[in-house]
């Protein structure tokens, strides 16, 4: 199974991912990691090959029969697209997760108090993710809304929905 989560920074994308990455013990993939080793390398990485990097990472774990979480902004039409083509050429199944904070001033908060978690990786003002290219949606996924709640909460609602569009699939 691949598990594609997308979302604007400090919407509580990596918490949720990361979290549910242990429950099912599956391969996480953030790209704010590769991106930031590639920086580390001496490799430029504006544009997709963060990306790019996390797509063929993807790829080979699903091969080898683990399932995969994809922690990315996904931001626009053409990487969620890409992310589907990974799960479809290998005939795997997939979730799209949109995880969003929908209280202006929580979100807000979160993007100016957190520290970063990964060495040397530069955080986004408020004014880069209130300005930020973030498509709207075309097709069918899963929303989780995380303002006022705890991760375990947001957890539970991402299996109650994960369970749901499982049953609407068969």
């Amino acid at each position: 199974m691949l598990y594609i989560f997308s979302g604007l920074p400090g919407s509580g994308k990596s918490t949720l991912s990361s979290a549910l990455s242990q429950e099912v013990r599956a391969t996480y993939l953030r790209v704010d990691v590769i991106e930031q080793a590639m920086r580390d390398a001496g490799v430029w990485v504006d544009g997709p090959a963060g990306y790019i990097v996390c797509y063929e990472v993807a790829s080979q774990n699903l091969r080898l029969g683990l399932d995969v979480v994809a922690d990315t902004v996904n931001p626009i039409r053409e990487t969620r697209l890409a992310w589907r083509h990974v799960a479809q050429s290998l005939g795997i199944p997939f979730a799209e997760v949109e995880v969003v904070c929908s209280d202006e001033s929580e979100h807000r908060h979160r993007i100016t108090s957190r520290v970063a978690d990964i060495p040397g990786l530069a955080l986004p003002t408020w004014e880069d993710v209130k300005t930020r290219q973030y498509d709207v949606w075309d097709t069918d996924h899963i929303v989780i809304d995380t303002a006022h709640k705890s991760v375990a909460e947001s957890l539970i609602t991402l299996r109650e929905q994960l369970e749901q569009a499982r049953t609407t699939a068969r």
